[in-house]
């Protein structure tokens, strides 16, 4: 008896797994001109969206665990990006803020976004089945991050 559900074809998992590795490929080119990570990005996007955040709170946005997040940030420190604080009220409690540094590459930044849709774009998917996807995969987030 052959299980059709165990096929890989068959698997949700894969296709999303193949895609966000393929699409993180495409952010490398970018990203090794401003000397950092994907990961560490993700963390740059969350400080320019909000600066002064708690590490915690990085990490829920993120959806990663803050023994994750440490690292990420103690590497954007020594690269002059990014200031750890301890909280003064609760000194269990770690604030991160962008350095002028950190705030200027927001600036080199801007063209990822530009670039990484026009690769996107050029496979013949179409913007708005572009956004569909994205709205989904963030009801697939949102409802198994619960």
């Amino acid at each position: 008896m052959t299980c059709d559900y165990l096929k890989l074809e068959n698997q949700l998992c894969f296709p999303v797994y193949a895609a966000s590795r393929l699409i993180t490929r495409e952010y490398q080119p970018f990203l090794k001109e401003l000397g950092i990570t994907y990961p560490q990005y993700l963390v740059l996007l969350v400080l320019w969206e909000e600066d002064g955040m708690l590490v915690n709170t990085i990490a829920q946005k993120l959806i990663l665990n803050t023994n994750t997040i440490t690292p990420l940030l103690k590497r954007l420190e020594q690269q002059g990006f990014v200031k750890r604080e301890r909280s003064m009220t609760d000194e269990r409690k770690v604030i991160v803020n962008l350095t002028t540094n950190g705030k200027q590459l927001k600036e080199k930044a801007h063209v990822i976004p530009e670039g990484i849709a026009e690769r996107i774009l050029g496979t013949g998917i179409g913007l708005e089945r572009l956004m569909i996807l994205k709205d989904n995969l963030h009801s697939i987030i949102s409802h198994l991050s619960k």
